[in-house]
């Protein structure tokens, strides 16, 4: 039975308000946030048992408001964590904004075909694996997911620590179908670019890998401004330039420092990437293609 009580998992705060876009460029037609979240609160949207942290409410208004705020035009929702499976709150989302969102669900194996008809048509692309946080599906399956994802014309994407791809990376190399790796591996910068699991992370974009330029609060180690990432980030743009997809990861959950508006996070990026060109492929071209943005309804 899924948890309805607040108490088993410490409360995090909710978004820095008044989302706005960058101080130094502007944010191109046609930019895509691609990672966000939409939250309920129970006893309507359970939690999870098991779950590392208690997030607040963040409704699909709050969430569009922010693009709006920030200058995107489109935006992917991905299940969030302490949901599990219960993806109900992100296909409404989907499905009252067909034309501007898509969605990446997490589900259990098994599920009938109408029901993955169902997340098709209101905007769900792809499926995540997750092991961190709590509350989501790991790698035990994922032949069985990559199978699935397949046969939908789905994606995978990965929330997996980079330490944690090394011993997956010869799995993830077989894989027919692209993957994502979040937050670029949710990877500490204390552990320096030399580390195995970022040398691995970097190998696995270099041969085909999909990342996301997001979650700079959680790989910081010095903290807001988050400039010791850049380095990093760098490194991985290198790699996988028509690979990369920036996300706001709104309404950035499990943080209890200082809380990041989305347009400081937008300015770090234009640190990360300087290229005008270089960072628009990011922001359009890239999840254009992935997540079929312009295809249909």
């Amino acid at each position: 039975m899924a948890e309805t009580t607040t108490t088993a998992a410490p409360v995090c705060p909710g978004p820095a308000p008044a989302a706005h876009g960058p101080s130094r460029y502007r944010v191109p037609a046609g930019a895509v946030d691609t990672h966000a979240h939409v939250i309920g609160l129970p006893p309507d949207y359970p939690f999870v048992e098991g779950r590392s942290y208690t997030p607040p409410e963040a409704t699909a208004e709050q969430y569009l408001a922010m693009l709006d705020g920030t200058g995107m035009t489109h935006g992917v929702l991905v299940q969030v964590s302490v949901h599990g499976t219960d993806n109900r709150l992100m296909l409404d989302t989907l499905r009252a904004n067909r034309q501007r969102l898509r969605g990446i669900c997490v589900i259990p194996l098994g599920l009938p075909d109408r029901e993955l008809a169902a997340m098709q048509e209101a905007g769900v692309v792809g499926m995540r694996l997750n092991v961190l946080y709590g509350g989501g599906i790991g790698f035990e399956a994922l032949g069985s997911y990559a199978a699935l994802a397949k046969e939908l014309g789905w994606h995978l994407q990965f929330l997996v620590g980079a330490s944690d791809l090394v011993p997956l990376a010869p799995m993830l190399g077989r894989l027919e179908v692209p993957f994502v790796i979040d937050h670029w591996g949710h990877f500490p910068v204390s552990r320096g670019l030399d580390d195995q699991g970022f040398l691995t992370m970097l190998s696995l974009l270099r041969d085909g890998g999909w990342v996301k330029l997001s979650g700079a609060f959680r790989n910081s180690v010095a903290g807001f401004p988050y400039a010791d990432t850049t380095p990093f980030v760098r490194k991985v743009h290198e790699a996988a330039p028509d690979r990369c997809l920036w996300g706001s990861d709104w309404p950035n959950v499990a943080n209890w420092k200082r809380m990041p508006n989305i347009g400081e996070l937008l300015d770090l990026f234009g640190d990360w990437v300087p290229d005008e060109a270089a960072r628009n492929r990011v922001f359009v071209d890239n999840p254009h293609r992935l997540y079929g943005f312009g295809k249909g309804a």
